[in-house]
């Protein structure tokens, strides 16, 4: 077997027990399933939450935090007790953990993002299991609106993984809330996630996590877009990410029978740069964007907009709106030159203003 590489993210309501606790026998079972996943010959990466779920008895709350600086707490005291677990749990199967923490700011730098890639890639290789977390003690955005769910797809794309398996305590995206409606019917096979899904998807999470499925679906939507298949579901035994693996497991696959990888730069560009900028271009450009696949010259721009430099993302607007994004080869000064001109009249080195390797096509444009 070709070796697989699969995500697996863990939820706090399927890692923890009712009072916040680490429930020892769904922590155990997660631990002999990811072993047994190993064994077989796949690379795993986990993205675990429960750091906060874990920690906010430790400093005497009776539930989990609403402020701020409590959940921020919470997590720090969480997070050592939770890879203390796995560091001791995997030490049985010969296996050894590495706590990576992250955000969503450590994708925003270029250099940053890149270096997650080496190093996540460099454990793989020496045969560690990534244990990956939002780092909750210091980030902000992550914990107000958001969970693991998101991150898991993130990393998933970053490393170029086979396989996202979200395990939750619902067993499968469904046509309506299976809490509240005994009529639901999952969908065991989805090959794409609608607008009509997500807004059947609307509710909260458990007392312990911050996600319900509405997040789920969204980061399977992202993960999907990176070239990456789903599978949203629950399970239990040794042998439960080996069934989803081949297949059978209790809950949904979300994807199509062949994925396009996309390339680690065009990740960066279409979900985590910052924009600098704006050019517009005429119906020529766009129809060599779009249709043709081909780079941005300087004499299809009429106009440009902020300040960037060779290296920046800026978007690109035609006549029907925004087309995608990429980095310019360009000043804004040197840009504000070219533009307009034909590469026989340049004086500049590099003729493209964005070459196609460095372009990101918006969403229904591909």
């Amino acid at each position: 077997m070709e070796n697989k590489r699969i995500v697996i993210k863990i939820g706090s309501s399927s890692l923890t027990n009712s009072k916040g606790e680490i429930d020892q026998e769904k922590f155990i079972d997660h631990i002999k399933a990811v072993a047994e996943l190993r064994q077989a010959g796949y690379e795993v990466l986990m993205v675990s939450s429960g750091a906060v779920a874990t920690g906010f008895r430790k400093l005497g709350y009776s539930s989990r935090p609403v402020t701020l600086k409590g959940k921020q707490a919470a997590a720090a005291v969480g997070q050592s007790l939770l890879i203390q677990s796995y560091t001791e749990q995997f030490s049985q199967f010969g296996i050894i953990p590495a706590q990576i923490l992250l955000t969503r700011n450590d994708f925003s730098s270029q250099d940053r993002y890149k270096n997650a890639y080496a190093t996540l890639t460099e454990l793989l290789e020496r045969g560690i299991l990534p244990i990956v977390n939002e780092n909750d003690t210091v980030s902000i955005a992550e914990l107000t609106f958001g969970d693991n769910d998101m991150l898991s797809a993130l990393v998933s794309g970053l490393v170029h993984a086979d396989q996202l398996v979200i395990l939750t305590d619902i067993n499968g995206v469904y046509d309506s809330n299976p809490l509240s409606n005994p009529t639901a019917k999952k969908f065991d096979y989805l090959s794409e996630i609608t607008d009509d899904m997500m807004d059947m998807a609307k509710g909260s999470g458990s007392k312990v996590g911050t996600g319900g499925m509405k997040s789920k679906l969204t980061a399977a939507r992202t993960a999907m877009s990176l070239g990456v298949k789903v599978f949203i579901g629950t399970g239990s035994g040794k042998d439960k990410l080996l069934d989803i693996m081949e297949g059978m497991g209790d809950g949904t696959y979300i994807g199509q029978a062949v994925m396009s990888a996309v390339t680690n730069r065009k990740q960066w560009i279409s979900l985590h740069s910052k924009v600098a900028g704006k050019l517009f271009v005429d119906e020529g450009a766009e129809h060599a964007l779009v249709s043709c696949g081909s780079s941005l010259l300087p004499a299809g721009i009429y106009q440009l907009q902020g300040s960037f430099i060779p290296g920046d993302v800026v978007e690109v607007y035609g006549s029907t709106g925004l087309l995608g994004k990429g980095e310019v080869a360009y000043s804004d000064t040197e840009l504000m030159k070219a533009m307009g001109k034909r590469s026989k009249d340049l004086h500049y080195p590099i003729v493209e203003v964005i070459h196609r390797d460095k372009w990101v096509q918006i969403a229904g444009r591909e």
